[in-house]
């Protein structure tokens, strides 16, 4: 028989499987291979600090769990660990209680289509995928994708559009509309100069009518910006705007039916915020966008 601290996984999930689920401790026994008096003489032994920092890292990883719809995989759950209970334990350990305790992140990613355009300006790729900078509003990206929601047997559209800063990954600035329209993407960029007066960022984008229009050309020179446009059919020169938009309708998106463009919007607006001043990150160094922001910007 292997030693009870090497079980000690195996027993933990017999104690939780059984508490929450009620399954019978002969028959979780029999399935891990367990013998059920190697079992009874854990459960009556007295705590080891492993098994203790166990039993407190499982409440939290549940607490973290529930409290943020199940989106938190193990490297997340990683990370807002150690932030918010000022720990620093690592992404195995909390793998493996997570895989105890059946948890796993809901997200689902799904493919985006992309629709070609006939552009009337057009721009070098002058990014060509050098996705980073040293400093906040360096390096800007953009796009609108869509959302669908439900109302009866009607499907209704909701557009989103977005700018995010390659440095500190937060979002700039955001509008939602009703129409993937050119005002749409004015009144994107239009926040995003006013909130950032002294900005003069390189401008990135794909293709899209709204980016390739002789207006917005203009807003663009007037703000005092250097244009950059992916090539044709080439989404990944936009990488870092597309794997936003993965994770906003991963975590978000997915997770549920929409049935009115209230609830929609709501759930982009809070989403949004979560991800800019609640969401840590690996690449930020464990801090959240606007974290880093400010970090890099003292």
């Amino acid at each position: 028989m292997v030693s009870g601290v090497r079980n000690e996984d195996s027993y933990i999930a017999i104690q939780y499987l059984n508490k929450t689920q009620g399954y019978p401790i002969e028959k979780l026994c029999e399935k891990l291979h367990i013998c059920r008096s190697a079992y009874y003489k854990w459960l009556k032994r007295e705590p080891s600090k492993s098994q203790q920092i166990n039993e407190q890292l499982i409440e939290w990883i549940k607490e973290l769990y529930e409290e943020q719809n199940g989106i938190l995989g193990y490297r997340q759950m990683t990370i807002t660990v150690n932030r918010v209970h000022k720990v620093k334990y690592n992404k195995k350990r909390i793998r493996r209680l997570m895989q105890i305790l059946h948890l796993k992140s809901v997200c689902r990613r799904k493919k985006n289509s992309y629709v070609k355009s006939t552009p009337e300006v057009t721009a070098e790729n002058i990014l060509n995928r050098e996705f980073y900078a040293d400093a906040p509003n360096e390096k800007w990206l953009t796009d609108v994708t869509e959302f669908k929601y439900y109302v009866g047997d009607d499907v209704k559209k909701l557009y989103l559009s977005a700018i995010l800063d390659i440095c500190d990954r937060r979002i700039v600035a955001y509008k939602i509309g009703s129409s993937n329209n050119n005002q749409l993407v004015f009144d994107t960029f239009d926040e995003a100069v006013e909130s950032n007066p002294t900005a003069h960022p390189l401008f990135h984008s794909d293709r899209g009518y709204q980016y390739t229009s002789k207006v917005f050309h203009d807003k663009l020179m007037r703000a005092g910006m250097r244009q950059s446009m992916s090539r044709v059919g080439r989404c990944i020169d936009n990488g870092p705007m597309e794997g936003y938009w993965g994770i906003l309708k991963s975590e978000m998106y997915y997770l549920k039916k929409f049935t009115s463009k209230d609830e929609l919007t709501e759930a982009i607006v809070n989403y949004i915020d979560f991800y800019n001043t609640k969401r840590f990150q690996l690449k930020l160094k464990c801090m959240t966008p606007m974290e880093f922001h400010y970090a890099k910007a003292a």
